[in-house]
């Protein structure tokens, strides 16, 4: 049988997982967690910080320090909402659109770019195989952290 570990440690190492950071936009250096919260908010329309949080699988009180540092960056903009002060809502500045749509665009080019090295059949093949996973993942009740 095929080590299934092993298989996931290859795909993180060339996927840049391990990256402490995923790139550099404008002189400055996004961390991987950082892209992953422009492309949250990016994705949706004016979410909650608990949204967010919630979505990439993070406490949030590390989220509000990652929150912090992209609002130092002029990136994201924090703003309570009228009818209720303790939630706040999540924009993107115009740099912040321009740096989460420039990672996007760099990703797509790589998957494209690996995606080209598959007949359209394996293509679809590894779509449909990574959605059944995602899937039993979300039905797991040790999501996001390995058992200790």
């Amino acid at each position: 049988m095929e080590d299934l570990r092993e298989l996931f440690q290859v795909m993180t190492r060339r996927f840049g997982l391990l990256n402490k950071n995923c790139c550099q936009v404008g002189g400055n250096e996004i961390s991987l967690v950082q892209s992953h919260i422009l492309y949250e908010i990016m994705r949706n329309d004016k979410p909650s910080m608990q949204q967010v949080a919630e979505s990439i699988g993070m406490d949030i009180t590390t989220f509000s320090r990652q929150i912090q540092t992209l609002i130092k960056l002029e990136l994201v903009k924090k703003t309570p909402l009228p009818e209720d002060r303790r939630v706040s809502q999540l924009t993107l500045t115009a740099q912040g659109k321009y740096v989460a749509a420039k990672i996007d665009a760099e990703m797509n080019q790589y998957l494209n770019e690996v995606f080209s090295n598959l007949s359209e059949f394996e293509r679809d093949m590894v779509i449909k195989s990574v959605k059944l996973l995602n899937n039993a993942m979300s039905k797991s009740t040790v999501c996001c952290k390995p058992l200790l």
